[in-house]
């Protein structure tokens, strides 16, 4: 099997189910694996091969099986960015709309931050529970947002961390295999599908994410689920707010009717998208009317606090969530040396900063620092003044503080002259 993917040619089902299987049952040994990645990433796959290699790597563990559960359950997966916090608000606003959302999320790693650490920065919250409480929680309060459980695509697990170490990650059907397993394994009818490209994500370019999308769209449908995809900008970070409380804070914000203009922008575009998968809503403007609604009424920040409740957190974090997230020691403004129009925030270089500052991981095994993070981050295009704060540091050490200084000074630039600010949401794919 490996030589004839070594020479190019196509794997029958058979072959694929082997090779997942193998990394399952470890019947496979590591550098079998590994030579099969490798293959994989220098010779690609057909549709054919990408939608059975899916539907191995799916079937490698259980299924949940939401199917008693009323209405149409829908998703949404972001292909990771920076400040990109939308399922928080998302999830809660869709719940309230009527669309189970059953949300199994992961963790941050490198330069992208994880739904499952910023859901962590609420005192007591509960990510790992059971599929059997996972399914009651998505019946009774619409909605659960978890991490995965061990009997959940476990394949992908093997697979990932020898991609990890083998240069095999970026490849697009391994990518596709990987996050599409998961999702159609939670049980799930519908998935929204979040693909950034730019220099805060992990496609930098928007042919290579128009292709990942085009991709997973297509195994979804193949796999009998309505699934669209959204390109979106990940240039500047998304929000003002990049870190875990710092973006809980901002997203309960987004609840509130006070977020930024950004982010509510992906947030309404992925809804909107969600209420239609989800039959609620005939058409666009039907579902951005009741996204608009839920948060007028306050029945979307309502409904996260039954997440938070129903999941072991201190709901009185929509009310209070200054008084109930954690804080870091130092909150220190980043001052503008000089007056001008933003030019640009890079987005990586946020990243690196707030990774600094302890707020993500650079190893899978790394501990996450709740408090830490940057605030008030200014926007391409807004005018300052010199002595103008262009981020708050939240920091619990002075070196740390200090390396983040420099990093954040070298991507925030100010200048002369307008600047044109590239739209966010690119293209609709499916």
């Amino acid at each position: 099997m490996i030589a004839r993917k070594r020479d190019g040619q196509e794997l029958v089902s058979a072959e694929i189910e082997a090779f997942v299987r193998g990394a399952t049952d470890g019947t496979w040994e590591d550098y079998q694996l590994s030579a099969m990645l490798m293959a994989i990433y220098l010779n690609g796959m057909t549709a054919v091969e990408v939608a059975a290699y899916t539907k191995a790597m799916m079937n490698s563990g259980v299924v949940a099986d939401l199917s008693g559960v009323p209405g149409i359950k829908v998703d949404k997966h972001s292909t990771g960015g920076v400040g990109d916090k939308v399922s928080l608000p998302l999830a809660a606003m869709v719940a309230a709309c009527g669309v189970p959302v059953p949300m199994i999320s992961g963790r941050g790693l490198g330069h992208s931050g994880g739904t499952l650490d910023k859901l962590e920065a609420i005192p007591g919250f509960q990510v790992n529970i059971s599929l059997e409480d996972y399914r009651a929680q998505v019946e009774r309060v619409g909605c659960a947002m978890i991490g995965q459980t061990k009997d959940l695509a476990p394949a992908d697990k093997k697979l990932y961390a020898l991609r990890d170490v083998t240069a095999t990650v970026a490849c697009v059907p391994l990518i596709c295999g990987s996050i599409m397993s998961k999702k159609l394994a939670e049980g799930i009818d519908g998935l929204a599908l979040d693909v950034k490209f730019g220099r805060g994500a992990f496609m930098k370019d928007i042919a290579e994410a128009r292709e990942l999308a085009e991709a997973m769209v297509d195994i979804g449908r193949a796999m009998g689920k309505g699934v669209i995809a959204l390109l979106t900008a990940m240039d500047q970070p998304l929000g003002r707010a990049v870190g875990n409380a710092v973006e809980v804070a901002e997203s309960i914000a987004c609840l509130k009717g006070a977020g930024p203009a950004d982010l509510m922008e992906v947030t309404y575009a992925l809804g909107v998208e969600m209420l239609i998968l989800g039959g609620v809503a005939k058409d666009a403007a039907e579902a951005r009317a009741s996204l608009e609604q839920v948060i007028a009424d306050g029945s979307a920040l309502a409904k996260f606090g039954e997440i938070v409740e129903a999941q072991g957190g201190d709901r009185n974090v929509i009310d209070d969530p200054d008084g109930v997230l954690p804080k870091a020691q130092q909150q220190v403004p980043l001052l503008a040396a000089k007056g001008g129009i933003v030019q640009d925030v890079d987005a990586m270089a946020v990243a690196l900063a707030a990774l600094r500052l302890g707020a993500g991981r650079a190893r899978a095994e790394d501990t996450v620092d709740p408090a830490v993070g940057v605030t008030g981050l200014v926007k391409v295009g807004e005018t300052v003044e010199a002595g103008q704060p262009l981020a708050i540091v939240h920091a619990n050490d002075d070196d740390s503080w200090a390396a983040a200084e420099v990093l954040l000074r070298d991507g925030i630039v100010v200048g002369e002259g307008t600047v044109k600010v590239s739209p966010l949401v690119v293209d609709r794919i499916g």
